[in-house]
Formats: C-alpha cells, sequence, structure tokens
C-alpha cells in the first residue's frame, strides 16, 4: 500500500511539475478533421496531416541556409521577482539587426510548457528592431523559477538562450 501511494506521489510530482499547453493541441485536433490549419511557419496542413517536428539539428541547418547576420538583445535574462502563485507575467525582450542581412527569426522554442513565446514572424531589416516576447504561467510552482527559451534565427550562433526567473508566492 505505501508502495502504491509513492509511485502515486511521484507520477503526481512529474505531471504537475510543468503542465503542457493543451489549447493548442485540442485546437488542432478540432480543425484538422474539418479544415486546412495553418502553423506559425506558414505551412498549411492539410486535415489528418501531422504537424512536422523539427529537431534540434533541423532548425540549426535552417538558420545556416540562411544569409547571415548579426544581433542585439536589449537584455537575454530578466528577473520577474515576486510572482503571485496562479498570475502569469511576461516580458518582451527587443532584438535589434546589426547585421547587413534581414534577420529571420524560424522559431522559439520554450524549455517548458509553462512558458509561451511569441516573436516579430517578418524579417527584421538591418538597423530595425523586432520582439520576442516570453509569457510565464505560474500557476505550477512554488517558489525560485529559473526557465528558459532557445531562440533560432540566421545567426553565428544559433540557438541563441533567453532566460528568466521568477519566486512565486502564495
Amino acid at each position: 500500500m505505501k508502495k502504491n501511494i509513492l509511485i502515486l506521489s511521484v507520477l503526481a510530482l512529474a505531471f504537475s511539475s510543468c503542465k503542457k499547453n493543451e489549447q493548442a493541441d485540442v485546437l488542432v485536433e478540432e480543425t484538422a478533421t474539418t479544415q486546412p490549419v495553418t502553423q506559425a511557419s506558414g505551412d498549411v496542413l492539410m486535415p489528418g496531416a501531422a504537424p512536422e517536428i523539427m529537431s534540434q539539428e533541423s532548425l540549426i541547418q535552417e538558420t545556416k541556409n540562411k544569409p547571415q547576420t548579426s544581433l542585439a538583445l536589449s537584455e537575454n535574462h530578466w528577473d520577474f521577482k515576486d510572482v503571485k502563485k496562479g498570475e502569469s507575467v511576461e516580458h518582451v525582450y527587443e532584438v535589434t539587426n546589426t547585421g547587413s542581412n534581414p534577420l529571420v527569426i524560424s522559431q522559439v522554442k520554450p524549455g517548458c510548457g509553462c512558458t509561451a513565446p511569441d516573436y516579430t514572424k517578418e524579417p527584421i531589416m538591418p538597423g530595425q528592431k523586432g520582439q520576442i516576447t516570453l509569457k510565464f504561467d505560474s500557476s505550477n510552482f512554488d517558489g525560485l523559477q529559473n526557465k528558459q527559451a532557445e531562440v533560432y534565427a540566421n545567426v553565428e550562433k544559433a540557438p541563441i538562450v533567453l532566460t528568466f526567473s521568477a519566486n512565486v508566492v502564495k
């Protein structure tokens, strides 16, 4: 009996440590049977088609195939300080294209389902600015949290890692 309780406790902890964003999965499942779905990358999925999952190596290779440029970040780490449990907070990282070719952000991959990314989808011309927003849902966390997201773009050292921290309080 004690063994079963221990196993269930470990499983519950594992599943609650980082909640997956299930809303997107439901949306794809509901729409895939009736109409084409357009992915963030611009690719259109036909009914019944499974979305292509790109590996880290594929993403890096895709960014290397575009003309390389360089960028400057407003910061690569943000501290939200104290965040009330259940609160969602977000931070906008400003990206400046400091190179001579258009900057293309291919994808932003958060390290956890509790972090939702958004970013400038169109090419950022030399000298222009774009944005990467990371939104953190603190519902399933307590205490100090350190999270990250990988940014895939046509720069020499991809992926670029953005980080943030938050102290989740009750």
